[in-house]
Parts: structure tokens; sequence; C-alpha cells
């Protein structure tokens, strides 16, 4: 299937995959299966990658414009049960799920046969902070994949590259002596080589997105949490004044 995919994706950019033992994809059609096996699981890790990119800046983009609007309604709203209704509308919104977490201690706290007592706002607090603690976790949650993928696939290509220029090299043994042994020698050794610095190549293509989009992803999610951070401090601001 591999293979099938390779001469696919060969005869669409290269309009020939059989023209020359040189053409690239040629070079992995005709590779061991070691660096075949080294190539697809670095397709694997690119692919997947790809998809969490994608899906956590859309998911981000959303969790900041969502957080955004439910703090001017907030800000101009005074009245916290026509709040928490709003905040039922975000829930891809950290801000607001955060809020639901602290209404759901501050009603508590303003329930009739607790209307005698002070507002705890250390308690307040703590379910405040628990749930953005659980909001931040949901934020990170595939991070760590970009993560692994830039440590992990330029070693993996690596080798690959190691394995393919061995087999190569072990392959010289076989050669008989000839006059013109030199050139024999190149020709033998070089698809070899070629196939192997493939695996490195393939090996950086998926590990240089995720190193950007990780860091990328990580500068969103500080902002995220520096807006969460400044809204359990607000939101105990107004539960300080309600009693």
């Amino acid at each position: 299937m591999f293979n099938m995919f390779l001469l696919q994706v060969g005869s669409a950019v290269t309009g020939d995959v059989s023209g020359g033992d040189h053409n690239f994809i040629s070079l992995i059609l005709n590779s061991s299966i070691i660096i075949k096996v080294v190539m697809l699981i670095l397709f694997i890790f690119s692919i997947v990658s790809w998809a969490i990119i994608i899906f956590k800046s859309i998911e981000y983009k959303r969790a900041m414009t969502n957080s955004k609007k439910f703090l001017n309604y907030f800000r101009k709203t005074k009245n916290f049960s026509e709040i928490n209704k709003f905040a039922s509308m975000f829930k891809n919104s950290p801000i607001s799920m955060i809020f639901k977490g602290g209404y759901k201690e501050l009603s508590h706290q303003l329930a009739p046969e607790k209307a005698s007592e002070k507002i705890n706002v250390e308690s307040i607090h703590r379910s405040l902070l628990r749930s953005s603690n659980a909001e931040i976790n949901r934020l990170e949650q595939m991070n760590s994949f970009l993560a692994t993928t830039a440590a992990v696939t330029p070693f993996i290509g690596l080798f690959g590259t190691v394995w393919g220029i061995m087999n190569s090299f072990i392959g010289l043994s076989s050669i008989a002596s000839i006059s013109d042994g030199t050139n024999l020698t190149l020709t033998a050794v070089a698809p070899g080589i070629a196939e192997a610095l493939i695996a490195t190549a393939l090996g950086l293509f998926a590990a240089i997105p995720a190193v950007i989009f990780y860091n990328h992803l990580l500068t969103k999610l500080k902002i995220l949490v520096n807006k969460m951070e400044d809204f359990i401090y607000e939101f105990l601001n107004v539960s300080e004044k309600i009693k």
C-alpha cells in the first residue's frame, strides 16, 4: 500500500516513476525494507503532526475569540445569573469555564441558609484555580506529540541514513575487481547513499514544522493562561463586594 501511494505521488509530481533509476520515488520504491519502514514511520509522524497543528491552531483561535466576547459581556453585566447563562454558550472558552467553576462555589455560599456568613474568598479562589488547571490541561492536550516529533524524528531519519550507508559499503565487498573499478564502485554505492539521505531529509521535514508550531502554540497558550489568571483576580474582586 505504501509503495502504491509513493507510485501515485511520483506520477503526479514527476509524471514518470519508471523513467530512471535515480528518480526520487524510484529510489524509495527500490530501497530496503528497513528504509521503507523508517520512511513510513516518519510519514505517519508528519501527517499526525500537521493534523494536530491545524486542530490546535483553530482551537486556540476560537478560545481567544470567545474569551474576549465573554470578558466584554462579564464587564458590562452585573447579574451573575445572566453571565452564567451566557457562559454556557462558550464551552470552548477557558475563561467562561473558569467563571462557571467560581459561580458554582459563589452560589453555594450565597444560599439562603448561609445568608449571615461572609463570603469565603479562599474557597472561591480554590474553585477558580481548579477550573483553571482543568482548562490548561485541556488546552495542552496533544501538544506533547509535537514536542516528541521534534525530538525523535531527526534521530529516526538518522538511523535510516546510517543503515542505508552501512548496507551500501557492505555491498562493496561483493563487487568484482575490474579495470574501471572506481566507476563501478560509485555506481554501486550512489543509489544506496541517496536513499539513505532521503531518510534524513524526511526526518527534518517532520521535525522542523513540529518545532516551529510547538513554540507558536506554546506562546498562544501562555497568552491564554495570563488572561485566565487576570480573570481569576477580577472575579475575586467582584465577589468580595457582593456582601
